[in-house]
């Protein structure tokens, strides 16, 4: 129960700095100085390296994540002790290179779908060169379709492919997901006349909970899969 507490301490955290964003000091708004992440041990640095290579080197072409989205995906993980992600959309595999830091942490598996060929052949180049894997399945072919082959219970779900499918994905995987799981999507801000139904969807069913992050201009949405408040005695 203490470690449950401690966890969710520590989530309350990392979901309340992200979503700020800014810090208030003397009444006036200010940016927060933003540090590069610093590395704990030899294999966090040579991953927080190839990361760092992907970005300069890969990004042309690219819908991947920034760099500020990357490590909060690399936070949630850690924090929450997710065994299980699913991500769609793994373009060359750098948001699921952030997603393996801290499934190094919590002994958790990466299952991450892509449609496209060249990109996935480029993602599991990436994923060896950063040591990590060993904890991916990457999953070829129409997501829409293999999700249903996805066994659960799912922890975290990251959602960054079409835009316009993030519906159906969210009703595929939301009952794989397990109570209390959370259900992340990239581009809430940026492209969000894309995903009209996807986000009536997140902020009016009641068995959800949904807050934005707004640390960079994509935008995020965190959404929890309610436990459900047990009968009052």
């Amino acid at each position: 129960m203490r470690g449950r507490i401690a966890r969710c301490g520590i989530l309350s955290a990392c979901v309340l700095a992200a979503a700020l964003g800014t810090a208030v000091a003397g009444g006036r708004r200010r940016a927060p100085t933003v540090h590069p992440p610093t590395a704990q041990c030899a294999t966090e640095k040579k991953i927080l390296a190839v990361l760092d290579d992907l970005y300069r080197s890969q990004r042309r072409g690219m819908m991947n994540v920034p760099p500020d989205d990357g490590r909060f995906l690399r936070a949630i993980v850690e924090a929450t002790d997710a065994k299980h992600v699913v991500e769609i959309g793994t373009s060359n595999g750098y948001s699921g290179i952030w997603i393996c830091l801290g499934l190094l942490t919590t002994g958790g598996k990466l299952t991450t779908h892509d449609i496209d060929e060249g990109r996935a052949a480029l993602a599991r180049q990436n994923f060896k060169r950063a040591g990590v894997e060993h904890l991916v399945t990457l999953v070829m072919g129409d997501a829409h379709k293999t999700v249903a082959k996805l066994e659960g219970p799912i922890d975290i779900v990251f959602l960054d492919a079409d835009k316009a499918g993030y519906l159906d994905y969210l009703n595929k995987l939301l009952p794989k997901v397990r109570p209390g799981g959370l259900i992340l999507a990239h581009n809430t801000t940026s492209l969000s006349d894309s995903m009209r139904d996807y986000l009536k969807a997140i902020t009016t069913r009641p068995d959800l909970e949904t807050i934005f992050l707004t640390t960079t201009s994509a935008g995020m949405s965190l959404t929890v899969k309610k436990r459900g408040i047990p009968p009052a005695k």
